[in-house]
């Protein structure tokens, strides 16, 4: 029986590749940058459609990315995959003290904590806005700075959702289909930022991810539309032909059928 192929098989083809294929060859970490973020959000949307079969060749193109930048620090000198290797396993035993040595179980964030000098340390500048605003929270947490409950943040959402409607009612924005980008329209983009923020601390605090939640929901509501869509063509005639009272009457038809 022919055996499996390892890690340290992939490793040799990616060495081979660099010396042999032009294309490979003519790589930098700087020029691999798209083809990494582009193959997470491949592995991302295999997971999210339950394909199995997508996720292992998905996988697969991450695994690629990771092996290239191991390869190409090898060949500078900086690092190589073993050393990828060796920090990974020392990192996951720091992380499990209570399974990997004498210590007692605490979150990782409390543990993280107490190496950094502020929450914004090693934090992506380039993060959704939505998951940063997650991990920023997360990482305040991880120092104290948290409600005990869903209380605080259920109250903090009351809050700001308050001084939106406030500043709706003075902004010439909420009047005009154009914005006006003067300062009152800094105000309430400034409020409804912090509604924002607001509504993904009490995700947070929830036990749910706000990026994931918001996912679920753009999904929801594209295939819910979608439907409306189908219902007013079949009706003869198209979405921006029909009043509001038209489209609502089919939204909630197409609910009902869920």
């Amino acid at each position: 029986m022919q055996a499996k192929p390892s890690l340290e098989d992939t490793l040799s083809l990616m060495r081979d590749l660099r010396a042999r294929c032009d294309w490979d060859a003519a790589q930098t970490h700087e020029s691999l940058r798209p083809y990494l973020i582009e193959e997470a959000y491949e592995v991302d949307d295999a997971i999210r459609a339950g394909d199995d079969v997508k996720l292992r060749e998905e996988l697969g193109d991450l695994l690629l990315q990771v092996l290239f930048h191991a390869v190409l620090a090898e060949e500078r000198g900086a690092f190589t995959m073993y050393d990828v290797a060796e920090g990974f396993i020392t990192k996951m035993k720091g992380r499990h003290p209570h399974l990997y040595g004498d210590g007692v179980r605490q979150s990782w964030e409390e543990m993280k904590a107490k190496r950094r000098s502020s929450i914004v340390d090693g934090l992506p500048a380039d993060l959704p806005a939505l998951h940063r605003a997650f991990r920023l929270q997360d990482r305040a947490a991880g120092v104290g700075f948290d409600w005990p409950d869903v209380a605080g943040p259920i109250e903090k959402v009351e809050e700001e959702l308050g001084e939106v409607r406030n500043e709706l009612k003075e902004s010439p924005a909420s009047k005009s289909s154009a914005p006006v980008f003067d300062a009152a329209y800094q105000r309430l983009e400034e409020e409804i930022g912090d509604l924002l923020f607001a509504v993904v601390n009490l995700s947070r605090k929830a036990g749910v991810h706000p990026a994931l939640a918001l996912d679920k929901a753009n999904v929801k509501f594209a295939r819910r539309f979608g439907a409306v869509e189908q219902m007013a063509a079949a009706r003869g005639f198209k979405p921006g032909e029909a009043s509001l009272d038209q489209l609502d009457g089919m939204w909630d038809e197409v609910k009902d059928t869920e």
